[in-house]
């Protein structure tokens, strides 16, 4: 949490707390001393609250921290670290993204499209680290409107069952904090979307397409580009496979019948 919002949050909170105890109703004087005390106790740690109120993870200089993580079977470090490191690629597996242009070995220029009313924003970024089959990182440069860092990490799974993916990013809306808020109301916000993003990795990887809804896909994976339709439930390999076996029995017993 930056300086000066914490010292208005602290003095926000002060206010709060003299304003209760000025209070003649019990009720109320608990509540806004109550609410007065919190909003200090997180103030005074460096925690925005709205932002700890909305779930949305901050570093100690404010900037939004977005981590996930997902298992995809059957699959080696090398295989999934082969999907990440064409950056021309990346939008397929990060749906915010419109295009990623590589300018050099270092650098690329990306394009995103922001929440409104921003719109379509770009920055460049460079490769920070390129370690193949293990991990790959990067960074935006000095002097972009969307401050932002990555790193995605390639494991093998224990017991054999795959390879972790596992997402870091940090970045730090043009708007600051409320910027992201007001994108988490617009089912915008990064959490979300890297979420998303890992289940349709995993399934495409996994089953070979991307199930969109019942009884429907977005086509293959390989040589398909992004569905235009709307992603249905994260569902894992298994409930997949159990849902069609499911439904071929149920055909099977039709034509018996």
């Amino acid at each position: 949490m930056p300086p000066l919002e914490r010292s208005i949050g602290i003095a926000v909170a002060s206010m709060l707390i003299a304003a209760g105890l000025r209070e003649r109703n019990p009720v109320a004087k608990f509540a806004i001393s109550a609410f007065g005390a919190s909003l200090l106790f997180v103030s005074a740690k460096g925690v925005n609250p709205l932002a700890s109120a909305m779930k949305i993870e901050q570093t100690g200089s404010g900037d939004v921290l977005v981590r996930d993580a997902v298992t995809v079977g059957g699959k080696t470090p090398q295989e999934i670290y082969a999907l990440w490191r064409p950056l021309e690629k990346l939008p397929h597996l990060m749906s915010h993204l419109q295009k990623v242009e590589v300018l050099d070995e270092k650098r690329s220029k990306w394009t995103v499209e922001a929440p409104a009313p921003l719109g379509t924003v770009s920055w460049e970024a460079e490769l920070t680290a390129d370690e193949p089959g293990k991990r790959i990182a990067w960074q935006s440069l000095p002097g972009s409107l969307v401050t932002n860092a990555g790193e995605v990490l390639f494991r093998e799974a224990p017991g054999g069952r795959g390879t972790e993916v596992i997402v870091h990013l940090t970045y730090r809306p043009p708007g600051g904090t409320p910027g992201a808020m007001v994108a988490r109301l617009f089912q915008q916000e990064p959490a979300q979307q890297l979420r998303d993003d890992l289940m349709r990795l995993k399934r495409e990887q996994e089953l070979g397409y991307s199930p969109t809804t019942e009884g429907q896909s977005s086509g293959r994976a390989t040589g398909q580009g992004k569905s235009d339709q709307p992603h249905g439930p994260s569902l894992t390999s298994d409930e997949d496979r159990n849902r069609q076996s499911g439904g071929q029995k149920g055909g099977q017993k039709g034509a018996q019948a």
